[in-house]
This record gives structure tokens, C-alpha cells and sequence, in this order.
């Protein structure tokens, strides 16, 4: 953002606004051509500053990520490190419950060559890791537990339960049993 003209910076700033109303409302398969309407601008200007839908997408959820990531880093002074990765894991479906569209960000197969340390899934894999790490450590989860494993636990759950009326009913009880697999034997 730094370096453009400040039309092209408001413009950037109007677009994401209306991006995220229309993904809170659509989700992931937003409409662009209806974000571009909204905003009042052409779908072309929408693609030069959003190339990809995942572009898009990233921006929407950037704040929110790295807020999630933040908390994953206090939690990492806790002492039970087992509570502290099954809470943050909690917290990364609530909001992928709550926030429609980040399950398919995160989605974005998470261990191939495009995510970038900066994208939603690198930085939330990061986050994660650090977590597991030392709930690995500790001895408080299975040692064969990847971040991978468990983002894709949670964009699951999220992706099957989202369009239910009351998704967190349904991710509530599939998170659970979950999490009962965790444990250090297995229990």
C-alpha cells in the first residue's frame, strides 16, 4: 500500500470494507462483480487491487488472523500446554465458524509451495506450530500430530458445519471428539 496515491489507497480501504460485509454475508464465494457494484467501482479495479479471489480473501482476514496469532503466542506461556493448544484450536474454529470464508482460505492446501510466511495459513500454521511444539514437548499430545493435521481438523469441521443453521452445535461435538484423540496415549 505504501507508495500509491492516496485515491488508490481510499479506494484499496472502500473495496476491502465492502469486501468484508459480502464475505460475512457470502462467504468465500462472494460475489466480485457485486463487491465491485457496491463499492461503486469496476471490476477491473477490484482485480488490480485483489488479482486472486484468494488475494481477496487474505486481505479480509488479515487483522483477525494475526490477532489469533498473537493469542496463540500469550497462550504459549501457559503451563498446561495441552489446555493452551486445544483453547487456541477452539478459538481458530470459533472464528472460522463465526467469519465464513476463512475455512477456504486456510484451505489453500497449507503445505504447498504458494503459502508464504505471510499469508493467513502461513501465519496461522506458524502460530500453531509454536503451540504444538511445546505441548509436544511437554508430552501433553501425540508426538505424530502435525499443524497440518490439526488446521485441517478445523477447516474441516468448519467447512462441514457451515451451512448448517446452528454450526456450532455440530463443530462443538465434532471438536470434542477430536481433541479426545490428543492425548499423549492416545486417550
Amino acid at each position: 500500500m505504501t507508495g500509491q496515491r492516496s485515491d488508490a489507497r481510499r479506494n484499496y480501504a472502500h473495496i476491502l470494507a465492502v469486501a468484508e460485509a459480502e464475505v460475512a454475508a457470502q462467504g468465500a464465494q462472494a460475489s466480485l462483480e457485486q463487491i465491485a457494484r457496491t463499492a461503486g467501482v469496476g471490476s477491473a479495479t477490484v482485480r488490480r487491487h485483489f488479482p486472486t479471489r484468494k488475494a481477496l480473501l487474505e486481505a479480509v482476514f488479515k487483522q483477525r488472523v494475526h490477532a489469533l496469532c498473537d493469542r496463540a503466542h500469550t497462550l504459549c506461556g501457559e503451563h498446561d500446554s495441552r489446555s493452551a493448544l486445544v483453547r487456541w484450536l477452539r478459538e481458530l474454529l470459533d472464528y472460522s465458524l463465526a467469519a465464513r470464508g476463512l475455512a477456504d482460505v486456510l484451505s489453500y492446501q497449507p503445505l504447498q509451495d504458494e503459502v508464504t510466511q505471510d499469508s493467513c495459513a502461513g501465519v496461522i500454521g506458524a502460530a500453531g506450530a509454536s503451540l504444538l511444539r511445546k505441548a509436544i514437548d511437554d508430552q501433553a499430545v501425540r508426538a505424530d500430530i502435525t499443524v497440518d493435521d490439526l488446521l485441517t481438523l478445523i477447516v474441516g469441521i468448519a467447512l462441514a458445519t457451515e451451512n448448517y443453521t446452528a454450526p456450532a452445535i455440530p463443530a462443538d461435538r465434532a471438536f470434542r471428539l477430536a481433541v479426545a484423540g490428543l492425548g499423549a496415549t492416545g486417550t
